[in-house]
């Protein structure tokens, strides 16, 4: 055994190397909205679909990194709104409910019975969503970063839990809000994200973006910049809209409500211990109990996809599957 393998894997040395896709298209989804759709990885190898954070942060091409292209047919997809779907940053007809009818519509075009589904933070969201839908069509689930889409996560984020911990960047979120609309954020950020002025929408994205981009590595150290203008408008508003509909669930802790629909397919849950936008209980709540569920507490780790302890955490759970 290599005795340094530790740390090759901490650094992240064995993440696959970037490929290129097979096949990207826009699907008609209906509604308006046409939706970016692109594979990689074995033509005929296991699938499995990536769904993004957010929501509005769209796929990118790290994401194939996690998967052994020689065995996997990775389908990445940028939701509703997102990155290559077309409208951009449009909020008309985009629910949960239609992310969890297009990755059927995906399913559908590719010609597959079911899938592994691979999803963090929003994306995680999105995955048991799927899966309480479709729990016949998820081969296994693979889980980093959960959000489980309720009240007390949204007030630990924006509410001033998080903030706590970066007072810096606290006051820098709420500066541009009247003291007397601080009580609700969120929905102080949406009458400026839904404003019509796009100038305006897009400083308060960028206000918005920054906020969560710079509590997603444990590692931080100092203010992370700002993000594109057009990228920023479409995730803090994409965001926002799910987070002032409470996600379109039927009731807080929905998820865990119907966790019962799934807990006949494995999951790996790999969550960071020092993760500052999805707190550790979350994930915790969601595997307690679920027999086929194994969570992985990566120790000094945050949030990000990123960080060596996630991303070898992932690699390493996805290699297991191979058989």
């Amino acid at each position: 055994m290599d005795r340094n393998a530790g740390q090759k894997r901490a650094a992240g040395a064995f993440l696959y190397p970037p490929v290129e896709p097979f096949d990207q298209r826009m699907l008609d989804v209906g509604d308006g909205h046409r939706i970016y759709v692109e594979q990689s990885g074995h033509p005929q190898g296991r699938p499995v679909v990536v769904c993004h954070g957010g929501p509005g942060g769209g796929c990118s091409p790290a994401m194939r990194r996690f998967f052994d292209p020689a065995h996997y047919r990775v389908i990445l997809f940028d939701q509703r709104g997102c990155g290559l779907s077309r409208p951009h940053a449009s909020v008309t007809r985009n629910t949960s409910w239609d992310l969890v009818a297009d990755m059927e519509k995906i399913r559908l075009a590719l010609g597959l019975r079911s899938w592994i589904v691979f999803g963090g933070s929003w994306g995680a969201t999105l995955s048991l969503l799927y899966a309480e839908t479709h729990p016949e069509r998820v081969d296994a689930l693979v889980l980093r970063g959960v959000f489980l889409a309720m009240q007390s996560e949204l007030d630990w984020f924006y509410g001033g839990g998080a903030g706590q911990f970066f007072p810096d960047l606290w006051e820098r979120f709420t500066r541009p809000i009247p003291e007397d609309e601080r009580g609700d954020l969120i929905a102080a950020y949406h009458k400026r994200l839904f404003s019509g002025d796009y100038a305006e929408e897009a400083r308060f994205g960028r206000h918005w973006a920054m906020w969560e981009n710079a509590l997603a590595s444990v590692d931080y150290d100092g203010f992370p910049g700002e993000a594109p203008a057009d990228y920023a408008r479409a995730f803090a508003r994409l965001e926002n809209h799910y987070f002032t509909h409470g996600a379109f669930l039927e009731e807080d802790g929905q998820i865990l409500r119907d966790r019962g629909r799934i807990e006949q397919i494995p999951a790996m849950i790999v969550q960071g211990r020092m993760d500052m936008i999805c707190p550790p209980v979350s994930a915790w709540r969601l595997a307690q109990g679920w027999n086929r569920a194994e969570l992985r507490m990566v120790p000094a780790a945050g949030h990000a996809l990123s960080e060596p302890g996630i991303a070898s955490a992932l690699v390493a759970a996805m290699d297991r599957m191979r058989g």
